[in-house]
């Protein structure tokens, strides 16, 4: 373990770099911060955490610059998020809350996280399996053509068009409507198959397929490949650190551009505290200079996906801790009320 002194060293160099972007020096720190002891206890303190491995030399630069490990250490044990003043969190608040559907919500929230942070933002859309129904809705479009509109507790509305074996009825519509909703409303997606398996049974013969041709459109729906879905915005941000990546953006971007990648990035939703990765801990090998925020959004104090940032190692970790758990507070509230 560290002595509390060598931790409060370390913080400095950290907070310096990340400030100046320029290696610290031990000269540097004690003028600078009040540590309370001579430059050259400083300078001991500083040989023994590059003897851990907290800090390193860049090339032949008389200072010392954070590793992986070290910036691990003051995101766990030094750096508390800081949290966003009260304007900062009145204009988060107004600029969501004027968001007409689930789309503008995620993109007003990847630009407002870009804006905030200054870095890369990551914004998954809500996933359909952590949804609840809160309304199906079906609409006739031709005396055999029925329009089913599926409405979730995180305001998604997906829409498909169903073909059916016969002509059915406003009369059985507006039946198979308030029965289906009666089952499915308020429930989790995982449970609609069993709560509506015995549906057609209801209904005279002539209607059953029809019925059976709804039910299997809905349940389709609820189980489509392409849910996991994801908005990305700020990449510019990086060109702005270009010296913070060893060699090129390129690896980055490449990452960016990988969409099981960022998943993989965000962490599994049902996991919805704040995650940190910092440099080689992202298992990406284009993303090992990068670092990582984020945490999970949802309505209802469970979380149904993830948010977050991506940026240089050299971070500002509780700004960018900060923004982006007040941004996810505010994005679950809408979704709440939505």
């Amino acid at each position: 373990m560290l002595s509390e002194r060598r931790l409060q060293v370390l913080r400095a160099i950290v907070q310096d770099y990340v400030g100046t972007e320029e290696p610290v020096g031990s000269k540097a720190l004690t003028e600078r911060h009040n540590l309370g002891v001579s430059p050259a206890t400083v300078r001991n303190d500083m040989a023994a955490l590059e003897e851990e491995g907290y800090i390193a030399q860049p090339h032949t630069s008389a200072g010392r610059i954070p590793t992986d490990k070290g910036y691990r250490l003051f995101v766990d044990k030094l750096a508390g998020v800081k949290p966003m003043t009260a304007p900062e969190r009145r204009a988060i608040q107004n600029f969501l809350e004027g968001a007409v559907d689930l789309d503008d919500v995620v993109a007003r929230t990847v630009r407002l996280l870009a804006q905030l942070t200054r870095q890369v933002a990551v914004v998954q859309y809500p996933s359909l399996t952590r949804s609840t129904v809160r309304h199906v809705e079906l609409l006739s479009l031709a005396p055999a053509r029925v329009m089913l509109v599926l409405i979730t507790d995180t305001g998604r509305v997906e829409q498909r068009m169903v073909d059916c074996p016969a002509p059915f009825g406003e009369t059985s519509l507006a039946d198979l409507r308030a029965r289906l909703n009666s089952r499915v409303a308020g429930r989790r997606f995982t449970d609609v198959p069993t709560l509506v398996e015995d549906l057609p049974e209801g209904f005279d013969k002539e209607d059953r397929g029809t019925v059976s041709a709804v039910l299997s459109t809905l349940l389709e729906t609820l189980v489509e490949e392409n849910e996991e879905r994801l908005m990305i915005g700020g990449t510019a941000n990086l060109t702005r650190f270009g010296h913070d990546f060893p060699l090129t953006i390129r690896p980055v971007l490449e990452a960016l551009e990988e969409q099981v990648v960022l998943l993989k990035l965000l962490g599994e939703a049902k996991d919805p505290g704040m995650t940190v990765r910092i440099g080689h801990e992202n298992a990406h090998e284009g993303l090992n200079s990068t670092s990582v925020v984020s945490v999970g959004y949802g309505s209802g104090g469970e979380a149904v996906a993830k948010l977050g940032v991506v940026g240089p190692t050299r971070m500002d970790y509780p700004g960018t801790m900060g923004a982006v758990r007040a941004v996810a507070r505010y994005v679950g509230q809408i979704l709440a009320e939505s």
